[in-house]
């Protein structure tokens, strides 16, 4: 399985057709399964649904402002923000029946990510919370003491799924460091919209475990894939820089 450890972010378009790009390959027989990892520049990515509200204007300006790219997705709900402190998992594989599986994708996929969050000691869990952004049946939470000091469940991770005829495209952010700019971006953005949410619920592994750095939870979850990618018959993740 070809890993793709992307060391600088594209830009947020750029980086969202870089995905295409190798779907394509993987679609047509060119390319077998890959995993693609990046750090994104600041974005915030819409879904098709934001556009047709009547403050889709004012929230891609707000966007703007805080110094962030906005993008519409093909895939996916509701907004979303990200940066480099964010962790982006594009996995990538042929299939001759993509429609098959794809809510066991999910929740394994989600699983992973729990199983790379108990490697750094945070009990996280499967599943929608009240009032999170971009809200999904498949994010990974965890409750604990923040970085305030107060007890809160947040978000930790969110993925969208991607079906074309001989391959399937799966994404996933996770959030690690600085969830501020990320928590501020989105509370003007669903302002605009005019879409509840509770702010409380964008975190970041390291509001729960400080001095957790992107690099920690890359290598947890490397660690999933290669043993995902050894059960599959894969063989291992033989990286390739990019």
């Amino acid at each position: 399985m070809k890993l793709i450890r992307q060391r600088e972010s594209l830009g947020a378009t750029q980086d969202y057709q870089a995905g295409d790009n190798i779907l394509r390959g993987v679609r047509a027989g060119t390319a077998g399964p890959v995993l693609r990892i990046y750090q994104p520049r600041p974005t915030v990515a819409f879904g098709r649904r934001d556009e047709l509200l009547p403050g889709f204007g004012a929230a891609q300006r707000a966007v703007k402002r805080a110094g962030f790219t906005p993008l519409v997705r093909a895939v996916g709900g509701r907004a979303a923000a990200y940066h480099r402190g964010c962790l982006v998992i594009d996995h990538i594989e042929p299939s001759p029946d993509p429609k098959a599986g794809i809510q066991q994708r999910y929740r394994l996929f989600a699983d992973m990510v729990v199983a790379a969050m108990e490697e750094l000691e945070i009990p996280a869990e499967v599943g929608e919370i009240p009032g999170e952004y971009c809200p999904g049946e498949y994010s990974v939470h965890a409750t604990g003491r923040t970085i305030d000091s107060a007890s809160q469940t947040i978000k930790l991770a969110g993925s969208a799924q991607r079906i074309v005829q001989g391959a399937w495209y799966f994404s996933t952010v996770v959030v690690v460091e600085q969830s501020e700019p990320l928590r501020s971006v989105l509370t003007d953005v669903y302002r605009c919209l005019g879409l509840e949410w509770s702010p409380t619920t964008a975190g970041a592994v390291e509001d729960l475990r400080p001095g957790t750095r992107v690099s920690d939870v890359e290598a947890a979850l490397r660690k999933m894939y290669g043993m995902y990618a050894r059960h599959m018959n894969y063989g291992s993740l033989q990286e390739q820089a990019f």
